[in-house]
């Protein structure tokens, strides 16, 4: 079983505008919402790709509702904590004739440490040993930084296999409790190593750190550019396909999911990151947070590049 973890989760509200211009009014040509959050996106795709999982997530007010709602009818298992006051909005201003995405991000409702002991002991008590827990996004207020970090020791303890996605301070101290997996991108991992990444023989040595350091693997994403991937196993250069890009809302998630998806299904290594790249191109293709359509996926497989390094 998956289970992918949103502790921040939010309403993806996309608008659509043209020669999008600051200090100014601004028409749009489309809007559109959807259930979002780092961890949800991932079950949403991991349904797309065929599989299932299970979305935690901390919920409340209309758009907890709203979110609750959306999932339940893709078909995706809800696991909710209510939470005090309402769940944010995020708002992504997509430029398509500019070619710029803008987002503006809610801070997002305060949760308790109560709150969070009691959901964690809950999964810990669900999960099996061999299941996937998938831990993404930013913190909401009142977590600890060290919230990650909790969680992958408690998850690990109770035989999972933690998939880490976050930043700054939160992936520091969840990768000292040696999550399974993280894929941070090559900003997130230079600054939290303390050095500027540019060649991909840089990237690929901060990888390896990690790997030392008991990460099992990294994938680290490059926008554009492809991914680094690291293991004790073996390491890879990936370049996704060349395609026309409507929305990069979840695309990063979208990468986290294919290797969630592809681990629970127990595929081969190269394989499973052959399957990030196509499903990460296959997500850009798709407006606001939909995500990232099997056929799709299927069509873009033979178009990845993969480098043994």
């Amino acid at each position: 079983m998956i289970y992918t973890v949103t502790l921040n989760p939010a309403v993806d509200k996309t608008v659509y505008v043209d020669n999008f211009t600051v200090d100014a009014v601004n028409r749009a040509t489309s809007v559109r919402q959807d259930a979002g959050g780092k961890g949800i996106n991932v079950s949403k795709t991991i349904q797309q790709l065929g599989g299932s999982s299970t979305a935690v997530a901390f919920l409340g007010g209309p758009s907890g509702s709203f979110i609750a709602s959306a999932l339940g009818e893709m078909g995706i298992t809800v696991r909710a904590f209510a939470v005090d006051g309402s769940t944010r909005t995020n708002t992504k201003i997509v430029d398509l004739a500019s070619k710029t995405y803008t987002d503006i991000n809610e801070p997002g409702a305060a949760v308790s440490e109560e709150l969070l002991s009691d959901a964690l002991a809950i999964l810990a008590l669900e999960v099996n040993p061999g299941d996937i827990v998938v831990l993404s996004g930013s913190l909401p207020a009142g977590a600890p930084v060290d919230t990650y970090a909790t969680w992958t020791r408690a998850c690990r303890d109770a035989g999972a296999r933690v998939f880490l996605d976050a930043d700054g301070e939160a992936l520091t101290r969840g990768i000292a409790a040696k999550p399974y997996l993280v894929k941070p991108n090559e900003v997130e991992l230079g600054r939290m190593l303390g050095r500027e990444l540019h060649e991909t023989d840089e990237i690929l040595d901060a990888a390896r750190e990690l790997v030392e350091r008991g990460v099992e693997h990294v994938m680290v994403s490059m926008g554009g550019e492809g991914a680094v991937f690291a293991s004790a196993k073996g390491s890879w250069r990936l370049r996704q396909p060349t395609v026309d890009v409507v929305s990069t809302v979840g695309a990063g998630d979208s990468v986290v999911a294919a290797l969630a998806y592809a681990t629970s299904e127990m595929m081969p290594l190269d394989e499973a990151v052959r399957l990030s790249m196509a499903v990460g191109a296959a997500t850009v293709i798709r407006p606001g947070t939909e995500p990232a359509r099997r056929e799709d996926v299927d069509r873009l497989l033979d178009q990845v590049s993969v480098e043994v390094l």
